[in-house]
């Protein structure tokens, strides 16, 4: 309705600004298909634990030899446990939204727990660390936690220069080439 439209456009934030963290920089791409396969995963693991007892009474795997049973339990064990792991393991760093305040130089990064919910995590630009080495799911380190974005997905490139200190140190100075 007419009202609505005049009390947005009143506003003074932007619909990127959130008041507790400050301005978004950042929103990742796959935040959707990061959590829809993690769903994915924990939903076919709970249901392998609760078809199981069903499986073994239906299959008659009880009277079979114990090197049978073992590689049974063992290939449904690892499609049950491992996998959800792996996968938490791989996206636990990937941040879905980036947010900055510039009065305090601070970042805050949600990205997803194990139980698939928002997990908040605040650090200065002065705690990011650089990998020496590349690697695969790290793009930066805050703190010690690593995290993983896309440099081509941040709206404003300054915004990701000044993450990851790009604008504060150069390979040579100025006054080091007159010299």
């Amino acid at each position: 309705s007419f009202q609505g439209v005049a009390v947005h456009s009143l506003s003074t934030s932007s619909p990127h600004d959130h008041p507790e963290h400050g301005r978004l920089v950042y929103k990742g791409n796959l935040a959707k298909t990061v959590l829809g396969v993690k769903f994915f995963s924990y939903s076919t693991s709970i249901f392998n634990l609760f078809m199981m007892p069903y499986i073994m009474l239906k299959s008659g795997i009880g009277v079979e030899s114990l090197l049978v049973q073992a590689a049974f339990y063992g290939l449904i064990g690892i499609f049950t446990f491992v996998t959800p792991v792996t996968l938490h393991f791989l996206t636990k760093g990937y941040v879905i939204r980036l947010y900055y305040k510039d009065e305090v130089d601070t970042y805050t990064a949600i990205t997803y727990n194990a139980i698939l919910a928002e997990k908040v995590t605040v650090f200065h630009q002065k705690d990011v660390k650089i990998p020496d080495i590349t690697k695969m799911f790290t793009t930066f380190y805050a703190k010690t936690k690593s995290m993983l974005v896309n440099p081509t997905l941040f709206p404003n490139p300054q915004d990701f220069n000044h993450l990851m200190g790009y604008d504060k140190s150069s390979f040579f100075k100025f006054e080091d080439l007159e010299e």
